[in-house]
């Protein structure tokens, strides 16, 4: 049952969507939606949250979809390189992003263009599932800041716990039975106002990040009743890939050197 209204006409993608995804997760999710009335009904905004399962997606389209507003994300390009799949994300508004690439900035005019004409953009920070050990938000990238700085639109940090049950990282077997519960939080806009009108800095864009993450670590702290660490993963530092199966890379390794 959502919660508001939506209001804006969805165009057939969505219809498709809704009409595969809500069942299927439904099926399989128990979910619960803390503060979701303060995802702003109209307006551009982003969304901001953790990433600890290939599922996150589709169960942050199904919240915002939940409170009235149709979801647009910054994907990974490889999920466009599929003929069908990518013409139907297209469909969906969904913007292509090159991560670890120079053409990401094509990504980040599309997100702030779709921030100005009044669109929810939904934005996983760290760039990729979290590589930390127990699943806390690790160090984040800078789009969503910089797409804040930017526009100076409301950035709204949503923390969530139990998808990893469902899906754990890099999983290839979901675990359905007995259903699982997912709770997401929705948090206050992140308050970025003293720095909206200073030049956008590495300085600045830095200390965005900084409190983007540290709001949606204080929400999972929350969910997940536990303090995270002090020091925030950070997957250069600890010499980890940033993007792909780290696990994956391990074994190659591995196997190169008995």
């Amino acid at each position: 049952m959502r919660v508001r209204k939506l209001e804006r006409k969805r165009g057939w993608p969505f219809v498709v969507a809704e009409s595969i995804l809500r069942p299927t997760l439904l099926s399989a999710v128990a979910h619960t939606w803390i503060d979701g009335e303060k995802i702003p009904a109209t307006g551009g905004c982003i969304l901001v949250l953790n990433h600890v399962s290939h599922i996150d997606p589709m169960l942050s389209a199904h919240l915002v979809y939940d409170h009235g507003r149709l979801p647009r994300y910054l994907a990974k390009s490889g999920l466009f390189k599929n003929r069908f799949l990518g013409a139907f994300l297209r469909a969906l508004g969904q913007i292509p992003v090159e991560r670890l690439s120079r053409n990401a900035v094509g990504a980040f005019d599309a997100a702030v263009t779709a921030v100005r004409e009044g669109e929810c953009i939904i934005v996983y920070p760290e760039g990729t599932l979290t590589r930390d050990p127990d699943l806390w938000p690790m160090a984040g990238k800078s789009g969503a800041a910089r797409i804040a700085l930017a526009t100076g639109c409301p950035v709204i940090p949503v923390g969530h716990w139990g998808a990893q049950d469902v899906l754990y990282p890099y999983s290839t077997r979901p675990h359905l039975f007995p259903r699982k519960r997912v709770v997401m939080k929705v948090g206050d806009p992140v308050d970025l106002d003293d720095l909206l009108g200073q030049p956008v800095t590495t300085a600045t864009t830095a200390e965005a990040t900084r409190r983007i993450m540290r709001a949606i670590t204080d929400i999972v702290e929350d969910l997940r009743g536990e303090k995270a660490p002090t020091d925030r993963f950070d997957p250069r530092k600890a010499g980890v890939t940033e993007i792909g199966n780290p696990g994956a890379s391990r074994s190659k390794k591995r196997r190169r050197h008995p």
